[in-house]
């Protein structure tokens, strides 16, 4: 099944997609800031959730854990 048809791998991919991001960002930031517009926009805006809201992210990813884990 595809991962637009079922919530839970949409969920993990896309904080998965915020994780990696805020992580490039991190070490490369020159690879994502001259990316701000267009397609590509959506990595930088990816990362910038990553960055501000860190901790929710962080929260959301630990409660995907555990539904993976235990249901």
């Amino acid at each position: 099944m595809s991962a637009i048809f079922n919530f839970q791998s949409l969920l993990t991919v896309l904080l998965l997609l915020v994780c990696t991001c805020a992580y490039v960002r991190a070490i490369y930031p020159s690879l994502l800031d001259k990316n701000k517009t267009g397609i590509l926009g959506i990595f930088w805006k990816a990362a910038r959730i990553g960055e501000r809201k860190s901790p929710y992210v962080a929260l959301c990813c630990m409660a995907m854990a555990a539904s993976i884990l235990f249901w």
